[in-house]
């Protein structure tokens, strides 16, 4: 399986990047392959029509946009600016919807993430992004908020309250079962 996994924030030190690493080694089996990408590595200007205009699709969106095309599997931990998306991931997937004849997440299965520093660990946008992910062609497996990261996470060993883990733990099992059987109607 193809597992594509980013932190959709333009943080250099993202939380969310540090959150989704971490989940992404729990995919690691023989014959996974893992790509772990920082959106920072893919800027674009800020979208507007009249920029399109000039200059057209900018080849760091057609670019990421290959990678989504890539995966079989996209993991995606969302940081939440003011209650919306970072402007960072917002400005990349503005310019990816732009693509003629593209959803931005094509028939691709997702799980969604989140966290922050705070209590609700970011719920608002994660609840924004399950609702709008169906409408950019992506089919939500599941989704999983890290309250109070400082609190809940440590470098190196990822999520260190138990009943968080164990419940983190429990949607990896569900999504890798549904990937499984997935990839396995897709070969029939």
């Amino acid at each position: 399986m193809k597992i594509l996994a980013f932190g959709a924030s333009n943080s250099s030190d993202s939380i969310n990047k540090k959150l989704v690493s971490s989940v992404s080694k729990y995919y690691k089996e023989i014959d996974d392959e893992i790509l772990v990408l920082d959106i920072n590595n893919f800027p674009v200007p800020i979208f507007s029509k009249d920029l399109e205009k000039e200059i057209g699709i900018p080849e760091n969106a057609v670019e990421f946009a290959s990678k989504i095309d890539w995966a079989d599997l996209i993991l995606i931990s969302f940081a939440e600016n003011n209650g919306n998306y970072n402007v960072g991931y917002k400005n990349l997937y503005d310019w990816i919807s732009r693509i003629k004849g593209r959803k931005v997440y094509p028939g691709k299965p997702v799980f969604l993430l989140s966290t922050s520093d705070g209590p609700r660990g970011a719920k608002t946008i994660l609840e924004m992004a399950e609702a709008r992910m169906p409408r950019d062609g992506a089919t939500v497996l599941e989704t999983f908020s890290l309250p109070d990261f400082q609190l809940n996470f440590e470098e190196g060993k990822g999520i260190i309250t138990p009943l968080l883990r164990s419940q983190l733990e429990a949607k990896v099992r569900k999504t890798k079962r549904l990937m499984a059987e997935r990839l396995s109607n897709e070969q029939q």
